[in-house]
């Protein structure tokens, strides 16, 4: 399995700042000592042509975050200040996203230590998101005649309202949103299938509803997927407001790779979200993703 890391393009933050940037590292740190990977696995992740950033972006924003030209009220909605540090990482994450597809193309699944920015827009980022991965890397496959039909499986805490804004009129293209009714953000854009929980929703619930919405994405009839792995829904994250445990998360992993292997589908994950207190529980709970797509993938 080759999965994708862009931890070495490091975006300076103010020491004040919420957004947990030491997570990546960390990560990648955790599962190497654990042996969940190898460094064989890892990948660094290329940097992003412009031309392929403007298959979901316009080229005006594009230009925008390179120069450091961004109105101030959009780099607030961003959430990070300006940098140029910014740019790179930000092509570094949608490369990651895009080296993982074609990387699961071949080997069924694979991975990107970053990603499912899912709140970037065609001509704006917002919360925490530049450019959308995920639709870049979707285009990407659609252009290139590697996919036909593709979907998107987003269980961050936190609705998919850019991945939807984009690529909500693709008619190749099915967007499946599970998140939080109460939370960010507080305007969603519809996708394909959403399904928005009740606070303090907990692992019963979640897993019967996730059973309950792949038939549904199946009847789509998709020739790749995307997975928007997110771990915020865990009972710990300062800004889930769900109550998911490791082991639900587990499970949700494990019925998402299992239903994707089952059907051969190839399979590209995103990391999402994750602000736990303290921060190793999220990276725990990413880690766990990995340990399942070994567990299903390895298993004949």
């Amino acid at each position: 399995m080759k999965v994708f890391y862009s931890d070495t393009y490091t975006l300076p933050l103010p020491s004040e700042h919420r957004f947990p940037m030491e997570k990546y590292r960390m990560l990648r740190d955790f599962l190497l000592q654990e042996k969940i990977l190898t460094p064989k696995n890892l990948v660094q992740s290329p940097l992003a042509r412009k031309e392929d950033l403007a298959l979901a972006h316009s080229w005006e924003f594009i230009e925008q975050v390179e120069h450091g030209t961004l109105p101030i009220e959009m780099i607030k909605r961003i959430g990070f200040p300006w940098s140029f540090d910014l740019y790179q990482r930000s092509r570094a994450t949608v490369g990651g996203a895009i080296g993982a597809a074609r990387a699961a193309l071949e080997d069924g699944v694979a991975g990107n230590l970053a990603g499912g920015t899912h709140h970037a827009h065609a001509d704006r980022g917002e919360g925490y998101c530049v450019f959308n991965d995920l639709a870049v890397a979707t285009r990407l496959l659609l252009r290139e005649n590697h996919a036909k039909r593709i979907a998107i499986i987003d269980l961050d805490v936190h609705q998919g309202n850019g991945n939807s804004s984009i690529l909500g009129q693709d008619s190749n293209v099915f967007v499946f949103s599970m998140h939080g009714e109460k939370n960010y953000p507080f305007k969603k854009v519809p996708s394909h299938l959403d399904i928005a929980l009740p606070n303090d929703t907990g692992d019963v619930e979640f897993l019967q509803q996730l059973n309950r919405s792949l038939p549904l994405i199946e009847k789509f009839g998709p020739d790749f997927v995307f997975y928007q792995a997110g771990v915020d829904p865990l009972k710990e994250d300062r800004l889930g407001k769900l109550a998911l445990t490791h082991q639900g998360l587990w499970e949700r992993d494990q019925i998402v790779l299992s239903w994707a292997k089952r059907k051969g589908l190839p399979i590209s994950l995103a990391l999402g979200g994750g602000y736990a207190n303290p921060i190793e529980l999220s990276v725990q709970a990413y880690a766990n993703t990995y340990r399942a797509a070994q567990a299903v993938f390895s298993s004949h």
